[in-house]
């Protein structure tokens, strides 16, 4: 049967947090029974926004992770819970009964992904619900992706053969975890904007006083002699190398343009990189 899914993409979260707004709306002061009582207005993030910041200055950019619950198919919640406290829906949405789940902290602890919450006052484990009591009505989304004013939050609601393709024909990924089969159904686009380095540069031509950028210059990227990438600079001299492991392994950059003239050096990848202007 069809089930549900997150579907995010990194590259066009501008962290507006229209979403995690329209969650708060949604959820504080709302009680909605059988599925959640009110969220605390602060000290949870149902939709928590995750923020990193790649490379050197002036080869700088940003990259913003929303994490809702991923929804498990083998949730570890679902396995500490007693008295059937949290359970699986048939469409795939996990959902933390508001009223057996009560006193029951641990809860908070078995996520991996951080996204469970206690609230304090009531003495309950919050999440994201999918906005099910919404869908239940007929809703086609959850407020979340209704509000996201750039297309990054989108849902999937198909059977798991069209899931596949689909994570195979966009390249879908999910976030590590140390246990491998709990299988998140929140799944990321371009998640390498978040999770990977780069190391770029810039090709130029003369001295410190007079100097051009230099283009379609070959600019290849080596690890243990083999190729890994090779690129053109662009018009302004620039290249970028990205969908690196920070890993802390050595990689050798060469320089070859048109008049034969090479350069070579080398870099060591911890965190994402610019490596300068390199002057041929």
């Amino acid at each position: 049967m069809k089930k549900y899914s997150f579907v995010i993409d990194v590259a066009k979260c501008e962290n507006c947090n229209n979403c995690f707004l329209s969650c708060k709306d949604e959820y504080c002061g709302n009680e909605w029974p059988g599925y959640s009582l009110p969220q605390p207005l602060h000290g949870q993030r149902w939709m928590n926004i995750k923020r990193k910041e790649r490379g050197d200055f002036p080869e700088i950019d940003v990259a913003y992770l929303p994490k809702p619950c991923m929804h498990c198919d083998d949730a570890p919640c679902i396995k500490v819970a007693r008295d059937g406290a949290v359970y699986k829906r048939e469409d795939g949405i996990v959902i933390i009964d508001p009223q057996k789940a009560k006193g029951q902290k641990e809860l908070v602890k078995s996520c991996p992904f951080g996204a469970i919450w206690w609230n304090e006052e009531a003495q309950i484990a919050q999440k994201c619900t999918f906005c099910a009591h919404l869908l239940d009505k007929g809703w086609k989304k959850p407020r979340c992706v209704q509000s996201c004013p750039t297309g990054a939050l989108s849902i999937l609601y198909v059977e798991e053969e069209e899931l596949e393709n689909l994570i195979r024909e966009d390249r879908l990924e999910t976030l590590d975890t140390v246990d491998s089969s709990v299988l998140p159904r929140c799944f990321y686009k371009n998640l390498y904007r978040y999770s990977k380095c780069f190391i770029a540069g810039s090709v130029a031509s003369g001295d410190d006083t007079v100097s051009e950028c230099v283009e379609g210059v070959k600019v290849q990227l080596l690890r243990d002699s083999l190729v890994v990438d090779s690129q053109n600079t662009d018009y302004f001299g620039d290249f970028k190398f990205d969908m690196l492991s920070p890993d802390g392994s050595t990689y050798s950059i060469t320089i070859e343009s048109e008049k034969g003239i090479k350069k070579k050096i080398g870099v060591k990848l911890e965190k994402s990189l610019f490596v300068g202007t390199i002057w041929i």
